[in-house]
Formats: C-alpha cells, sequence, structure tokens
C-alpha cells in the first residue's frame, strides 16, 4: 500500500496521457474511416480531424450516454447483477432475526443513509 502512495504522483501524468492518447487515435480513426468510406459511398465531402472527433463525442452522447441512464440504456449484465444483489440482499433480510434486522437498521442510522424497514409493519 505504501508503494501505492509513493508513486501516486505520477499516475495521474500517465493517466492524461492515455486520456489523450485515447481521443487523439479516436479522433484519427474516425477521421480516416469517414474520408475512406463516406465520401466514395454517399458523395459527401471529407472532414478534418476536429469534425471527426465531435463526430465521436456527438455518437457517444446519442448512443452511449457518458456512463448515465438513458442515451442508450445499461448493457444486459448490469440489470441482471443488480438483481441478484437485491435477491440476495432481500434473502438475507428474510432470514434475519428481529434482533439482526434492529442491529443492521441501526449500523445504517449511524452512517447516515436512509432506514431499509421504517415502514415495516406500518399499514399502508
Amino acid at each position: 500500500m505504501r508503494m501505492m502512495r509513493k508513486y501516486w504522483p505520477l499516475f495521474i501524468p500517465v493517466v492524461l496521457l492515455g486520456f489523450g492518447l485515447f481521443i487523439l487515435i479516436g479522433g484519427e480513426v474516425v477521421k480516416w474511416l469517414w474520408n475512406w468510406l463516406v465520401p466514395p459511398l454517399f458523395g459527401l465531402p471529407m472532414i478534418s480531424f476536429w469534425q471527426a472527433l465531435a463526430l465521436l463525442v456527438l455518437c457517444r452522447i446519442l448512443f452511449g450516454g457518458f456512463g448515465m441512464k438513458g442515451g442508450g440504456g445499461q448493457p444486459a449484465h448490469r440489470g441482471r447483477s443488480a438483481e441478484r444483489m437485491a435477491d440476495r440482499f432481500a434473502d438475507r433480510w428474510q432470514n434475519m432475526t428481529a434482533e439482526e434486522r434492529e442491529r443492521f437498521r441501526q449500523r445504517v442510522r449511524e452512517r447516515g443513509s436512509f432506514d431499509p424497514g421504517a415502514s415495516e409493519g406500518q399499514p399502508q
């Protein structure tokens, strides 16, 4: 762990360099593919690197969503894993005694989070 702390300041420039390379390569690939395919097929003009980069960002917004909900949705495996985790939690909750549930609620309250059993046992 100390080794990682020692090299942490070097990690940030490497990440920034990697991100810059990713953008440079991504823009060039989009530019190359567009200029190779689209003008001969559809008669549209060739594009510059900056136009290719803008096209890449536009596609990411429309189809990728920048990791947020919407704009392409969530991959199927994420939904299934969240469902499995919720099922496991529900099974554990059902198998807890009343004392264990109360201890769990107390720990959650101490951490400043929500109370999962606040509405339990109350008429709706």
